[in-house]
C-alpha cells in the first residue's frame, strides 16, 4: 500500500495533461522543500477534464495574447524570498457580512421568487464550464453528458489507486466534482485526506445546488453533509484576495460526517505572481505554501494501518 496524491484541476482550458500533471507535482515539492521536508519525488496523478471542453490545450510556446492558447499563468518556482502570511482583519469583516447576505438571499426558508433562473443565469455568466457540469454535454464530443464524464475521469482514477491511501486535492471547480463524486458515486472507496484549494464549495448557489442533489430542504439551516469516504480530515485553504473563494468558511456550511471530519478553514496568502502580474487563485501557489505543505507531509508521514483496517472492511 501506497501514499498517493491525486489532483483534480480547476475551470478553464489548461496546457496539456503531461505539462500540467509536472507542474502541479513541482509546486508540491517546492512547498515541501521549502519547510525543510527533504524527499525528492511523491506518487502523484493528476486528473485531467480539459479536453472534455476544449479542442486544444494552452501553448506555453504561443506568444501572442490574443491567441485563445495563450498561456497566461504558467508554474514558476516558489519565491523563496517569500512574503510573510498576513492576514486583513478589515477585509476578512467586509466578507463575511458578504457572506451572511449570499447565505439569506439563495438559502432563506421562505425563498424568492424568480431565484432559481438568477442562480442559473449566475452560473452561466460567470463560470461556463461548471454550467456545462451541471446542465449539459461535454463540448467536443457532445453525446456526453457533462456531469457524468467530468466525474468519471475521477471515478477511474481513484478505482485505479483505491488499494492505496489517498489524498485528493480539489482545486476550484475540481473541488466540487471531486465532493460530488465522493458524496454520490463512490460512497465505499476511502479517501484518507481531502484538500480544497482555492474551492467555489462555500458559494450559497453551488450549496442550492448540491442540497437540491441530496434532496435536502433548503434553508439557513440546512447543511450538505462531508462525505462518508473521508476518514482523517478535510482541509479548506483559500485566499481573502482569491475571488472564487468570497465565501471562504466551509465549516459552517458543511456537517459532519460518521467520522466526525468535516472543513478546517485554513486562510493562507497566495503569493502566486507572473511577470508582474499577481493571481490569488492560482493552484501553484496555493502548492507552495507552509500550511498546506504541512498537511501534505502529515499525510506523507502516516501510519497507513487505520486505513488498511478501514480498507478491508469496506471489501467485507
Amino acid at each position: 500500500m501506497k501514499n498517493v496524491i491525486i489532483g483534480i484541476h480547476g475551470l478553464k482550458n489548461k496546457p496539456p495533461k503531461d505539462l500540467l500533471e509536472k507542474w502541479w507535482k513541482k509546486a508540491i515539492l517546492d512547498g515541501l522543500d521549502a519547510i525543510g521536508y527533504s524527499i525528492t519525488d511523491i506518487e502523484f496523478e493528476l486528473v485531467y477534464w480539459a479536453d472534455l471542453e476544449y479542442s486544444k490545450p494552452l501553448d506555453p510556446q504561443v506568444t501572442d495574447p490574443k491567441n485563445p492558447l495563450f498561456l497566461e499563468h504558467p508554474y514558476v518556482p516558489i519565491n523563496k524570498s517569500g512574503i510573510p502570511e498576513k492576514e486583513s482583519k478589515i477585509k476578512r469583516k467586509i466578507i463575511d457580512k458578504i457572506d451572511k447576505g449570499f447565505d439569506k438571499l439563495f438559502l432563506h426558508d421562505k425563498g424568492i421568487g424568480g431565484i432559481e433562473k438568477i442562480v442559473d443565469a449566475t452560473i452561466k455568466r460567470m463560470f461556463q464550464d461548471l454550467d456545462t457540469y451541471y446542465h449539459g454535454f461535454c463540448k467536443i464530443d457532445k453525446t456526453q453528458n457533462a456531469n457524468y464524464a467530468f466525474k468519471q475521469r475521477l471515478i477511474n482514477v481513484l478505482k485505479k489507486h483505491g488499494h492505496n491511501r489517498i489524498m485528493l486535492i480539489g482545486h476550484s471547480m475540481g473541488s466540487i466534482i471531486a465532493y460530488d463524486t465522493l458524496m454520490q458515486n463512490f460512497p465505499k472507496l476511502k479517501v484518507d485526506t481531502l484538500v480544497t484549494i482555492g474551492s467555489p464549495l462555500g458559494f450559497p448557489l453551488i450549496i442550492k445546488k448540491i442540497l437540491s442533489d441530496q434532496h435536502k430542504e433548503i434553508t439557513l439551516r440546512s447543511h450538505p453533509q462531508t462525505p462518508d469516504n473521508i476518514i482523517s480530515a478535510w482541509y479548506n485553504f483559500s485566499d481573502l484576495d482569491d475571488k472564487i473563494t468570497l465565501d471562504y468558511q466551509l465549516a459552517d456550511d458543511y456537517s459532519a460526517n460518521n467520522f466526525n471530519i468535516k472543513p478546517v478553514d485554513i486562510l493562507i496568502n497566495n503569493t502566486y505572481e507572473y511577470n508582474g502580474q499577481k493571481n490569488p487563485h492560482k493552484v501553484y501557489g496555493y502548492l507552495q505554501k507552509e500550511r498546506v505543505a504541512k498537511v501534505i507531509v502529515e499525510f506523507l508521514s502516516k501510519s497507513t494501518s487505520l486505513f488498511a483496517r478501514l480498507f478491508k472492511r469496506s471489501r467485507s
